[in-house]
């Protein structure tokens, strides 16, 4: 009888991987989304370094506000804020860059003129504004987070409109005996004036209607609803539970969600920054933080719990030693020992757990961060190494840090039912060995 539900389980399992892993496989694999990737990813340490300082200018210790002042004088925030500013608040730039960089590198095209480009296209796009003074510049909004998913939409359309330009060979030549870059910069003059041009015409076409410009219309249209999705408990649940999904059968979950979802949670959290930096409310309870810091401890699945329990209480001999190898780097959400080398993968006992455990930790977190027990995230961007309890207090204060004492507890208890089967099973062949 048992031997027979091993093999209608193993069938099941063998059926869900033969259907999943193409699907991943593809999104992993797809050129445009790796771009998105990559961007994000690319600047991700110039935004948690401009998120820093922003947590500097607003630490939740009492007194600090009037010590600093007493040092600094009274506008001493903006020591803190113009980095802040210079970093998270024109992040487009930087996330132009990154996805620039790997698109032309994916369709074979020059990565500075594709840069250069995509750039000139998305300036052309947003209107420049005009001080009293009779000062020029772009408005900053339009190169924060504001401005994300427009400037996704460009950088992957100018980059590909060029590739084009270069497969049909549509550009000027010059001698082999020019040099490299300065071949390249001629071999973009045509494909650069058609996309400029295009950028201008379109600029003109939506001066012309009640969106005003481009960036109104990708506004109300395309990035005001997905933020709504992406700020919703279901949705949020949803992506989660995906994510730690694909992860049991042997395919990396977080950089395959991740690279359509972090766009989108990035922008919630930043308004969450400037909500802070502003001293108002802060709006969204779901963003990049909230996902990094109350539903992974440990790593995708919330798996501290289960790296405790390995460590301390296994009764085999293989658990306990791969439990010391696997706690350091859980302090610091890193759980890839664990879920290759129990493994969770494929593991009828603990994928059930791993699986659903983002369900569990991230109700359990948007109830008490709804009801006020625990305050908003702040939209300090930290990175997700930070360890449990430090990240909590960074992102909201001592109530954060109490929180993720409460998870790492109801982590071990989570896991453990799952734990003891599969412990004891574990024991059992160490001893038939």
């Amino acid at each position: 009888m048992d031997k027979e539900k091993n093999s209608t389980l193993d069938n099941l399992v063998n059926w869900l991987q033969d259907k999943l892993n193409p699907i991943a496989d593809k999104l992993n694999e797809n050129i445009w989304l790796s771009a998105v990737r990559d961007g994000f990813f690319g600047a991700t340490s110039i935004l948690i370094i401009g998120s820093i300082f922003l947590l500097f200018a607003n630490l939740p210790i009492a007194g600090y506000a009037n010590l600093m002042a007493s040092i600094f004088g009274k506008n001493w925030t903006v020591f803190f804020t113009v980095p802040y500013n210079m970093t998270m608040n024109i992040m487009v730039i930087y996330v132009v860059i990154g996805m620039a960089k790997s698109l032309a590198k994916n369709l074979g095209v020059d990565d500075i003129q594709a840069i250069i480009l995509s750039f000139a296209a998305f300036f052309t796009l947003n209107p420049t504004i005009k001080s009293k003074t009779g000062a020029e510049g772009i408005d900053l909004v339009s190169i924060s987070s504001t401005g994300i998913f427009l400037s996704i939409i460009v950088t992957l359309l100018t980059v590909k409109l060029l590739s084009v330009f270069y497969k049909h060979d549509w550009r000027i030549k010059m001698p082999s005996s020019v040099p490299e870059m300065v071949s390249n910069s001629f071999s973009a003059l045509i494909p650069g004036t058609v996309i400029l041009i295009a950028a201008v015409t379109i600029r003109i076409l939506f001066s012309l209607t009640t969106f005003a410009t481009i960036q109104g219309f990708v506004d109300k249209l395309i990035q005001t609803p997905l933020l709504k999705v992406g700020a919703s408990y279901g949705a949020t649940m949803l992506v989660e539970f995906l994510e730690a999904l694909i992860f049991t059968f042997g395919l990396h979950g977080p950089s395959i969600i991740n690279s359509v979802m972090t766009p989108i949670w990035l922008t919630l959290t930043t308004q969450n920054q400037a909500a802070v930096a502003a001293g108002k409310t802060i709006p969204h309870i779901m963003n990049l933080q909230f996902d990094a810091n109350y539903i992974k401890l440990g790593g995708t699945g919330c798996t501290i719990g289960l790296a405790i329990l390995c460590t301390y209480f296994a009764k085999s001999k293989q658990l306990k030693t791969l439990g010391k190898l696997s706690l350091a780097p859980s302090i610091f959400n890193i759980n890839e020992p664990l879920i290759f080398g129990l493994p969770i993968v494929l593991n009828p006992i603990l994928m059930i757990p791993f699986a659903l455990s983002p369900i569990v930790f991230g109700s359990l977190s948007w109830f008490v961060t709804s009801i006020g027990l625990v305050p908003y995230a702040n939209g300090t961007n930290i990175p997700f190494t930070t360890p449990p309890i430090i990240a909590g207090f960074l992102i909201s204060g001592w109530q954060g840090a109490v929180w993720n004492i409460i998870e790492i507890f109801l982590s071990i208890a989570w896991y453990y039912p799952f734990f003891k089967i599969f412990d004891r099973s574990t024991t059992n062949q160490d001893l038939s060995k």
